[in-house]
């Protein structure tokens, strides 16, 4: 960790989490960088995150947590940081880990307005307070308003090393074949809310498929699996074809990410991958069910159409999802139909082809 340099900044990021958070995060990384040439940046980030910001050329040092270790890892990163030395903390996660950690740092701290009072009133009342809609990569930028930095439109930053882009494109010749065209889909999420239903990812994969025979990369974390192997293999059973191809759990996140180069469009949940779509600049359509505009994570820094049911009045029951609908009828997901995402993705190829 570096001291302090005469005329400059030394800035400290916190974000432990997760996929979304840590890529909504890398505009103000970016902009800070361009703000401040010569600045140390320094970031940390949970473990299992860690590789979204790897090989981002505009952090000076990664500092990585392992949440494994429990409250005693975060006592050992206390006391190391208590010999840095920065001018700034930018505490955008704001959370009582990360008031933990910078106790120890007697410098100016500025966190990210999680807009928590409005939050609660929205999804337990109803009541929309919100004075307008400001997705949370440009929150992390009010955090740091005060050094006069401006948003540059760039949006997400993913950064890929060259061997991992080459062992995936060489994997994606061999289980393409001569398949060119293809379509990304992202039927999971953390939370059950958060996910459209599987027969009716299938459904719109075997429609796309008769109009395009297109390809279809299906990704997920290792947990998923199993869920989306299912989906691939009734799309293969009943199109009579091996059109999609399950990475679920067969792809770091940098090689999924680089794996959605790929595609023509990606149609995901309101999930982490949304948003490394969004970081490779992809077209998205977007399903959100539990979760509304309002709480910032749409899609962003891309071109993207949502799909969801505004009409639904106990929209939203939750900011990140549950496992099941509190009503019992699911109606934001049950009543978003497959001829709604079909025409969203006709719509996006049309832009394209």
């Amino acid at each position: 960790m570096r001291m302090s340099m005469e005329n400059s900044h030394n800035i400290l990021i916190i974000r432990f989490s997760s996929i979304g958070d840590v890529l909504l995060a890398t505009p103000l990384i970016r902009i800070l960088r361009e703000k401040f040439p010569d600045a140390s940046i320094d970031f940390i980030v949970r473990r299992e995150y860690a590789e979204l910001l790897q090989h981002n050329p505009y952090i000076s040092h990664l500092i990585v947590f392992d949440s494994s270790e429990g409250f005693e890892g975060l006592r050992k990163l206390k006391n190391e940081l208590k010999h840095a030395s920065y001018d700034i903390v930018l505490d955008i996660h704001n959370s009582i880990r990360s008031r933990y950690l910078r106790k120890c740092l007697r410098v100016p701290v500025r966190t990210i307005h999680k807009r928590i009072l409005q939050r609660f009133l929205l999804i337990h009342f109803k009541w929309n307070f919100y004075n307008g809609i400001v997705p949370v990569a440009e929150r992390y930028l009010e955090a740091a308003s005060f050094l006069e930095i401006e948003n540059d439109g760039k949006g997400l930053d993913i950064f890929i090393p060259q061997e991992i882009i080459a062992r995936v494109e060489a994997r994606l010749r061999e289980n393409l074949k001569n398949r060119n065209f293809v379509i990304g889909i992202c039927p999971t999420a953390r939370h059950k809310t958060k996910e459209w239903l599987p027969d009716r990812f299938i459904a719109l994969a075997l429609r796309l498929h008769k109009d395009t025979n297109a390809a279809f990369l299906v990704f997920g974390g290792i947990e998923d699996r199993d869920y989306c192997s299912a989906i691939v293999d009734r799309i293969n059973a009943e199109c009579n074809d091996t059109a999609a191809i399950n990475y679920a759990g067969r792809f770091s996140l940098l090689e999924t990410a680089s794996a959605m180069e790929r595609c023509a469009i990606v149609v995901t949940n309101d999930s982490g991958l949304m948003h490394v779509a969004a970081a490779m600049k992809r077209k998205i359509v977007a399903i959100f069910g539990s979760t509304v505009e309002e709480f910032g994570f749409f899609p962003y820094g891309t071109r993207a159409i949502v799909v969801e049911q505004k009409e639904v009045r106990c929209r939203p029951c939750s900011h990140i999802g549950k496992e099941a609908c509190p009503k019992k009828h699911f109606r934001c997901m049950n009543e978003i139909t497959v001829d709604e995402v079909y025409n969203a993705c006709k719509t996006l190829l049309s832009e394209t082809y």
